[in-house]
This record gives C-alpha cells, structure tokens and sequence, in this order.
C-alpha cells in the first residue's frame, strides 16, 4: 500500500490500465500538454504520446460522439468532461447513443466507454459549476454510474468500468481531489459496492458526503462502532439495495441517506423507496433523508456551506432515528 491523494490514484489508475492495454487511451479538453484541468492527466502525454493522450477541440458533443465510435470500433476510450455542467452539451450521444445502442443492436453492438467528469459543490464555482446530477444518468437504463470516494476506490473503480462492456460514467467530486488515502501499488479492479458491516446505523452516503459521514461518526464518539457505509452508486440499483442495503438496514434496523443531489427526485429518494419495499418490516424508524437545499448553488461561502449537508445536518439525522 501507498499513501496516496485521490487525483494521483486517479492518474495511477489510468496509467496502469493506458500501460495493460493498448486499445486504452484517453481525450478531453486539456488532457495533454495542460495535464488536466484538475491535473489528473499530469504526465501522462510525456509517458504515453499524443496517439494514447489526445487534446480535443471545446465540443463535448463532438469529442464524446468521437469516443463512441472509438468503443464501436474496438477500443477502450476514457473521455474526460470537465465538469458535470458541460456534460449537458453531449446528452444526445450520452442518452441516445451510447446508453441505447446495445439494446436496439439485439446486443450486437456494445459501447465500452468511460466518461469521467468533475461534479459535486462546495469550492465557490456558484451555481453553473456546482451540480450534482448522479441521479439524472442514474435514471437511464444501459449506463452505469459510479461515484468513488474514497483514494482506493478512485484508482479501482476507473478499472473495473473499462472492464464493462457498456457505458460508464464516473463522477469525482471536485472537493476530493487533495483527499490523501491508502492505495494499492498496483490497482485492481474492485466490485461495485462495499459489504456492510454490523452496527447501529446504516448510513448511505456517496462521494463527499461519505468523509463527511465518517466526521459526524467521529464527531460523536459514543456511539461504539462506524456506520455502515458505500461509496459506490450503479443504475438500475436494483442489486444494491435488494441485497447489500436490505441486509443492512436488516441488522441495525435504521436508514439514513445522505446525498449532495438535490431531495426531490434524487438518488436518495430512490434508496429510501427500495428500503421501503424490501427492509419495511425491518425498519425500527422512518428512513431519514439529508440532501442539499434545492436551490442553485451560491457563490458565497457562508450561503454555499448553509445550501449544502453539513457534519451536524447528519449527526442530527442519526440522532432522530435512533430516538
């Protein structure tokens, strides 16, 4: 194991599947020479040339319509979106083409692409740049979301997705990118969710809002054990909480979600849903749900850290259901 941050295993991450593969490559705006917008690409041009490490031009449709046809034709494209917003620009070839093309070839056709792009607020971009919109691709059926948060997560999961035969979307919270972690030497691919643990709280949080968890549980230290907790979210989510949440909701009898999305409509509201339909009886109390203020992110710091879920927004939550 190594000490890493999260953007370091990210670049190990793609450095170990650019070094195993040669159908791997990776484009983006400011992928080469600029080393990233975010620096997780930084050196990657140098190690592997401008044929695997390709600068685009500022079109997110073009780029990731190019990145489908990449996939069609056999290769293993890792296309990088800045940020969530500028995800809006390629919905067509995201929602209509990539996630669809399976289904409507009779599974002759597979897009084994991956689409890694910044989301998440909390670092004063103001609303263009602060979105969360996990459950938006969440949504539709033939992609696959992931939301790593954790430094080992970060390198792993880039692995397994190029693994899949279908499109990938993986979302890196942008407050994430100094976080400082254990990580393998190597990276592996690892599985989609965490096994839960027992203990009295289940909580299920993604991205940021997973340390931010782990804070509330410190914060309060008298309760005697972590609560469970994954960090990885896929669509559909039928799996997920049908057997891992089911389970654990099964021992410790309470449910909090904590997400960064907005409540209505979002991931959260979907975990609680399924928990309802699976784990009712198991529920001691009602499923309680913590989500950020449904309004466009502020610039101000004192507003944007007021709009978003806070360590004592879900220490509150815990509190109310172990009451």
């Amino acid at each position: 194991m190594s000490t890493l941050t999260y953007r370091e295993a990210l670049r190990e991450g793609m450095r170990a599947a650019l070094a195993a593969d040669e159908r791997v490559f990776l484009m983006g705006e400011d992928v080469g020479l600029y080393g990233g917008c975010f620096a997780v690409s930084l050196g990657l041009l140098e190690e592997f040339g401008p044929e695997r490490i390709l600068d685009t031009p500022l079109s997110e449709s073009a780029f990731v319509g190019a990145g489908i046809g990449a996939a069609l034709a056999g290769q293993r494209p890792i296309v990088e979106i800045m940020t969530v917003n500028f995800s809006l620009l390629a919905l067509d070839q995201i929602l209509n083409n990539a996630a669809t093309m399976s289904h409507m070839s009779g599974g002759q056709f597979h897009v084994p692409l991956v689409i890694r792009m910044t989301t998440g607020a909390g670092r004063q971009l103001a609303a263009q740049h602060s979105h969360s919109l996990e459950a938006w691709y969440a949504h539709i059926p033939g992609l696959r979301v992931v939301t790593p948060a954790t430094v080992a997560d970060a390198a792993g999961m880039l692995l397994t997705a190029l693994e899949d035969p279908d499109p990938v979307l993986i979302f890196e919270h942008g407050g994430l990118f100094s976080l400082s972690g254990s990580c393998p030497m190597a990276p592996c691919p690892l599985t989609w969710t965490r096994q839960p643990s027992c203990d009295r709280v289940t909580t299920s949080p993604s991205l940021a809002m997973a340390q931010g968890c782990t804070r509330a549980w410190r914060w309060q230290h008298r309760w005697p054990t972590p609560w469970t907790w994954r960090s990885s979210t896929s669509a559909p989510c039928v799996r997920w909480t049908r057997r891992r949440c089911s389970r654990s909701v099964g021992r410790t009898g309470r449910l909090v979600v904590v997400e960064e999305g907005w409540r209505s409509g979002g991931i959260g509201a979907e975990l609680a849903a399924r928990a309802a339909e699976h784990a009712f009886w198991d529920l001691d109390a009602p499923v309680e749900r913590v989500a950020t203020a449904e309004v466009p992110i502020p610039y101000a710091k004192h507003l944007e850290d007021a709009a978003l879920p806070s360590v004592q927004d879900v220490t509150e939550a815990v509190r109310r259901v172990m009451q």
